[in-house]
């Protein structure tokens, strides 16, 4: 088998441009990512999505951001709207396990639907009242224990429903006082603070099949960020236990400074899998697929294990257990 290409690339649109098809056919990227500009109807997706794998001849996995709130790109009348996680767990109190398991079987099956069998989350930053705001109601609690069974729930229910979860931002992002998108967090919290309770649902979550990574400096690791840090992806492998594919958060955040090539290489250097890269043109795209070239042994090895993590859904009822949702967060 071919080498995958070491990245995850997105489209401009509803449908695959000429170029585009040209492009995805020689880069062969380990697989694509969508977000609301290629969201219209049903069919739509999923001709989009069949196009993405036509094009590179297997059945790559696809990813989307659904954690529902906010950051949902599937989203009503069509689709299911949900409550930011954070409120949605206040809601279902002690029934928040169920609930999430639940929750996430659902947004499973409307992604499985249209041929998306990945996605980013579950997200077990831990929130405090220092969080930024736009990670802050999308975290699933205040502690670790509770962060790592919310999110053991949350990522049962996809792969129960065929669909890949992605254990993001590891190490841990919920210090961040910053919003990464535009500028780049430091945390100043000592190694002893940072491995009790950051990285505690990390680890607890370590046998998940693929992790995205944190653009933030945690100052007890290194002075670089987690996504260009050989000292902190090696915290990640070693400490935490982590030994599946990690994929970059997408690198054109602002968090990180530098070239999109040089970002791409300094990232696999650094230990990530596979990089992940959004919102660019045509060019950029050439670009950074070309600067991060083929996966290596390790990351194919990974990436591989991962696909394995796909299975056929388990049989569902939709109504009943959406009923039953209701009923969970009506009588907590």
């Amino acid at each position: 088998m071919a080498r995958f290409g070491a990245t995850i690339l997105d489209a401009e649109g509803l449908r695959l441009t000429a170029d585009e098809k040209a492009f995805f056919r020689a880069a062969n990227p380990y697989g694509f990512i969508l977000f609301a500009r290629n969201i219209d109807t049903p069919d739509q997706v999923r001709a989009l999505c069949a196009e993405m794998r036509a094009c590179v001849g297997r059945d790559a996995p696809i990813t989307i951001d659904q954690e529902g709130g906010r950051v949902q790109r599937l989203r009503g009348p069509v689709w299911t709207e949900w409550l930011p996680p954070l409120d949605f767990v206040a809601r279902a109190g002690s029934r928040a396990k169920e609930a999430m398991y639940l929750r996430y079987r659902l947004i499973a099956a409307e992604l499985h639907d249209l041929g998306i069998d990945c996605n980013c989350a579950p997200m077990v930053d831990i929130a405090s009242a220092d969080t930024h705001e736009f990670l802050r109601n999308r975290c699933y609690g205040t502690d670790a224990d509770s962060v790592a069974m919310l999110g053991r729930a949350a990522a049962d229910g996809m792969l129960a429903g065929g669909v890949i979860p992605v254990l993001k931002h590891i190490p841990g992002h919920g210090r961040a006082t910053l919003d990464s998108h535009y500028d780049l967090p430091r945390v100043t919290a000592s190694a002893a603070d940072l491995h009790a309770h950051d990285f505690a649902p990390f680890k607890a979550l370590n046998d998940l099949p693929m992790g995205m990574t944190a653009h933030l400096v945690y100052e007890a690791l290194d002075g670089a960020p987690a996504t260009l840090s050989p000292k902190v992806m090696q915290t990640i492998r070693e400490d935490i236990g982590f030994d599946n594919l990690i994929m970059t958060d997408d690198i054109s955040m602002k968090a990180l400074s530098g070239s999109l090539p040089d970002i791409a290489k300094s990232a696999l250097a650094a230990g990530c899998d596979v990089v992940l890269h959004c919102n660019g043109t045509l060019a950029q795209r050439h670009a950074v697929a070309d600067a991060a070239g083929e996966m290596r042994f390790a990351a194919q090895t990974r990436a591989l294990r991962a696909l394995n993590a796909r299975i056929a859904p388990d049989d569902i009822d939709i109504p009943a257990a959406q009923a039953q949702l209701e009923t969970l967060l009506n009588q907590a």
